[in-house]
């Protein structure tokens, strides 16, 4: 091995070593683990899923909670509903039951958070707010001009940069869960925490995506990214996260976030088992005022497996393919 290698291999080692193997110090009596720094031990891996739905129903305005009867009712009839649709798709023709109809590929969440009718916590309505004037009218040439048009196509005569709302998971750039924000979604729903006194990293499941976060005090650098750059610290035992600088949207709400979208998040060790995790959402160009959602991370014994979104992936090809195809319709060349 050459000299320079074997240098790179010993960094690397180094370094992973301090990212996976910080011990926990005894934690005193009724309190949390602490890592050697003295900071609440945040490390592991988390499941974010929830069957609490972002916005509160209609039929439920004004009922922040549910009782205990009211969330097992609620919960049964969730199970009852996927067990019914898992049983049509069963009978189904198997050309019918190729691809996401198949349960097997989804872990939605099966529980409601703290009994709660929505994730959204501010405003108090439990409702995301309403898009300003120029969201509005933005989304709404935009709608226009994908009418009859599939959530994986091109815009017509659009082309790789036009792929629609999803476009980013279909491009395998960002995950639809992984935002940032996080928030629950159909599957992949997990995300692990690493930490060592200056840095924490947030390694989500959807795409396999690593947020390197240093927490040592240093000034946000003016270069956007998919995924912004975030800077965190610690207020009191919350791990705070502020993240901006975004290149344009990400996967949160169907990409439904802008660039100017300044985010905060919180993670804060509320059981042994368990985080919760609060994001605040200002986004003045999309949204008219900021808003926030919690929703709780549960410890899992299971790791991280790899997203492996472009392994083999031949889609991209085959959805311009197939686009131009369609614009050719008429029997044009």
């Amino acid at each position: 091995m050459r000299n320079h290698d074997r240098f790179t291999f010993v960094t690397f080692g180094l370094m992973l070593g301090c990212l996976l193997a910080v011990p926990m110090t005894a934690a005193a009596q009724g309190e949390h683990p602490r890592t050697p720094d003295g900071q609440p031990d945040l490390q592991g891996v988390w499941n974010f899923s929830s069957a609490t739905p972002m916005e509160r129903p209609d039929a439920l305005v004004g009922k922040e909670t549910l009782t205990a009867e009211e969330a097992a009712e609620w919960e049964q009839d969730l199970a009852n509903t996927r067990a019914a649709n898992e049983s049509e798709n069963e009978n189904a023709p198997l050309q019918a039951r190729v691809g996401y109809s198949v349960r097997v590929w989804f872990e939605d969440g099966v529980s409601l958070t703290d009994q709660r009718t929505a994730l959204v916590i501010d405003p108090p309505n439990g409702k995301i707010p309403p898009l300003t004037e120029s969201a509005t009218r933005d989304r709404a040439e935009k709608a226009a001009a994908r009418e009859g048009t599939g959530p994986h196509e091109p815009t017509p005569g659009g082309w790789v940069d036009d792929l629609g709302p999803t476009g980013l998971q279909v491009r395998c750039i960002t995950g639809f869960n992984s935002g940032p924000p996080m928030a629950p979604s159909a599957y992949n729903n997990n995300v692990q925490l690493f930490q060592t006194p200056d840095h924490v990293v947030l390694l989500n499941e959807m795409n396999h995506n690593a947020r390197i976060i240093p927490i040592d005090g240093r000034d946000h650098i003016d270069l956007k990214q998919w995924t912004g750059d975030s800077r965190g610290y610690w207020d009191g035992d919350t791990l705070v996260i502020e993240t901006m600088n975004f290149l344009r949207e990400t996967s949160f709400m169907q990409g439904g976030s802008g660039p100017k979208m300044h985010l905060t998040e919180r993670f804060t060790r509320v059981s042994p088992e368990s985080l919760m995790y609060e994001a605040t959402v200002n986004d003045p160009e999309t949204w008219t005022r900021p808003w926030t959602f919690q929703v709780s991370m549960n410890q899992i014994a299971d790791p991280v497996y790899e997203y492996a979104c472009h392994e083999g992936n031949y889609a991209m090809a085959v959805i311009l393919a197939s686009a131009i195809a369609g614009d050719n319709s008429d029997g044009s060349e």
